[in-house]
């Protein structure tokens, strides 16, 4: 029997390696082309997105219209289109033990459907059971408890039935206000101590590396 019969997966930084490679740098390209002169380092985009989340960033600090934000989102799905990041090593075997033992995976992220399908499809052979991503109203994407309501819905679990893994504080605010167990994707925030040591206080568990989560979610 699987301890968590549903594992509830980020993407970014908790599956591929997207941050430097995908989307810190199209963002430098965005924050030149709508703020010339503009500039925003790797750690302060990181910590924009951990205390703030991606959206409120762009408002809080750089002052994006809404306008501003759709269009930043539609460059960004063309740009992923060529920009595909690597797996950290291990994933992999999390996502198709969890699936050949009759568990579930779903996504939740600030990413696509689009983005997240093409990941999986070429990378583990297979398609998240369920997607909560960018594509939904803002309103239903994470912090906000709707994924894990509907997941738990859809599905008939119960809160102890799923188990969050992310690397950021939004996913512990969804999870914490949905009585759904955390635990923090470390492996994707070891360059970061302040984030790390914040999220390994908040989170019910930690793992330094895919692995860790392997023998966490299926050994005896």
């Amino acid at each position: 029997m699987l301890k968590y019969p549903c594992l509830v997966l980020d993407h970014d930084d908790t599956v591929v390696q997207s941050e430097t490679t995908v989307n810190y740098p199209f963002f430098c390209q965005i924050l030149d082309q709508f703020r010339p002169g503009a500039a925003i380092t790797l750690e302060a985009y990181v910590d924009g997105c951990c205390d703030l989340g991606f959206a409120d960033m762009c408002r809080k600090w750089f002052h994006f219209s809404e306008q501003e934000l759709v269009d930043e989102y539609l460059g960004w799905q063309e740009y992923i289109k060529c920009h595909i990041p690597d797996p950290f090593p291990g994933i992999d075997r999390v996502i198709r033990r969890q699936k050949a033992e009759g568990g579930l995976i779903c996504v939740v992220s600030h990413s696509c459907i689009q983005n997240i399908t093409r990941d999986y499809e070429r990378h583990f052979g297979l398609r998240p059971d369920a997607i909560y991503g960018w594509d939904l109203p803002e309103h239903q994407r994470k912090p906000s408890t709707y994924p894990l309501e509907h997941i738990m819905q859809t599905y008939g679990l119960e809160p102890e039935q799923l188990l969050v893994i992310d690397d950021m504080k939004p996913a512990w605010e969804m999870a914490s206000k949905a009585g759904v167990s955390i635990g923090f994707a470390a492996w994707g925030r070891k360059n970061y101590p302040r984030i790390s040591a914040k999220m390994r206080q908040l989170c019910d568990v930690s793992f330094d590396d895919p692995q860790d989560l392997e023998a966490f979610l299926f050994e005896k």
